[in-house]
C-alpha cells in the first residue's frame, strides 16, 4: 500500500494562516520571504494581517495559499510520499513539492494565473456556485439547460465528491442553473465568494498567457508522480504536465474520480498539507478505503 500528499486550492485561505510557522520556523519563514522577493511586494503582510478583501483577490490568494502550503510542508519535515496531488491551484503546489518546479517559478506562475483569470472576465460577469445533493449527470443536464435558456456559459468546475459539485460560468447562467438544480432535487444551491469563474470556458484567454509562461520556465521530471486533475491518473512526463495545467484552466477538476483512482492505485494513506481540511472531507465522502488526515 502507498501514501499521497494532497494540497488545497482557492477557498482555503484565512487571515493569519502560516503566521505561527513564520515566527517560529526558519524554513517556513524562508518560503514566505522567497514569495515576497519573487513578487516584489510584501504579500506576507496581507496574509498575516489582512484585510480579507485584499487577500481573497484571485491574484493574491493563489500565491498566498501556495506559499502557505509549501511552508507547512517544509516546516513539517515530511518524507517524500509515493504520490502527490492538488485540487486546482493545489496542482502547482504538488508539482513544486515533487521538484518539477522551483518555488520562485511556481509563485510567479500562480500570480500570473490569478491576474490573467481576473482580467479574462469583467468583475461581476462571472460566478460560481456549489450544488449539494445532485449527482454529476443530473447536474450536467441542468447546466446544459441553463446554457440553452440564457445563451451564456455554464460549466461543471469541480466534481468534488458525491453530492457536492461546483459550477462556474456567466452570472446569469449560474443563477438559472441554481434554480433548475433546486427544481431537479438539489438540497442546496449557494453562490461562492469568488471574483472569477475558474474552470469554465470563460477562462479561454488565460490559456495563451499560461502556455507562453510554461514554455519559458524550466520544468523537471517530478520525483514522484502527480495524480492529474485532467486524467485522474499519475503523470511524470513534462509535456503531459504542461498540457494538464493548461487543460484545467477551462475544464473541471475531477477530484471525485481522482480519489477513486487513488484507491485503485493502492493508496491507503492521504495527508492534506496546507490551510484548511476541505480535501479530507471530500475524500471521506468519496471512499472509506483511504485514511485521510492532516
Amino acid at each position: 500500500m502507498s501514501s499521497i500528499y494532497v494540497f488545497p486550492g482557492q477557498g482555503a485561505q484565512a487571515i493569519g494562516m502560516g503566521l505561527d510557522l513564520y515566527q517560529n520556523n526558519a524554513e517556513a519563514r524562508a518560503v514566505f520571504d522567497e514569495m515576497d522577493t519573487a513578487l516584489g511586494e510584501k504579500l506576507s503582510d496581507i496574509i498575516f494581517n489582512g484585510p480579507i478583501e485584499t487577500l481573497t483577490l484571485t491574484a493574491n490568494v493563489q500565491p498566498a495559499i501556495l506559499a502557505t502550503s509549501i511552508a507547512m510542508f517544509r516546516a513539517g519535515n515530511y518524507p517524500m510520499p509515493d504520490y502527490v496531488a492538488g485540487h486546482s491551484l493545489g496542482e502547482y503546489t504538488a508539482l513544486c513539492v515533487a521538484g518539477a518546479l522551483s518555488l520562485a517559478d511556481t509563485i510567479k506562475l500562480v500570480r500570473l494565473r490569478g491576474e490573467s483569470m481576473q482580467n479574462a472576465v469583467p468583475m461581476g460577469h462571472g460566478a460560481m456556485a456549489v450544488i449539494l445533493g445532485l449527482e454529476f449527470d443530473a447536474l450536467k443536464s441542468v447546466c446544459e439547460k441553463a446554457e440553452d435558456e440564457t445563451g451564456s456559459v455554464c460549466d461543471i468546475a469541480n466534481d468534488n465528491c458525491p453530492g457536492q459539485i461546483v459550477i462556474s460560468g456567466a452570472n446569469n447562467a449560474i443563477e438559472r442553473a441554481m434554480e433548475l438544480a433546486k427544481e431537479a432535487g438539489a438540497r442546496r444551491a449557494m453562490k461562492l465568494a469568488l471574483s472569477v469563474p475558474p474552470h469554465s470556458r470563460l477562462m479561454e484567454p488565460v490559456v495563451a498567457v499560461m502556455k507562453k509562461a510554461l514554455d519559458e520556465i524550466e520544468i523537471k521530471e517530478p520525483i514522484v508522480p502527480i495524480i492529474s486533475n485532467k486524467t485522474c491518473k499519475p503523470m511524470t512526463d513534462i509535456n503531459e504536465i504542461k498540457d494538464a495545467l493548461l487543460y484545467q484552466i477551462t475544464h473541471g477538476v475531477r477530484w471525485r474520480e481522482s480519489v477513486l483512482n487513488m484507491v485503485d492505485l493502492g493508496i491507503d494513506d492521504l495527508t492534506e498539507i496546507g490551510p484548511g481540511e476541505a480535501l479530507i472531507g471530500m475524500v471521506k465522502r468519496t471512499t472509506d478505503k483511504i485514511n485521510a488526515h492532516k
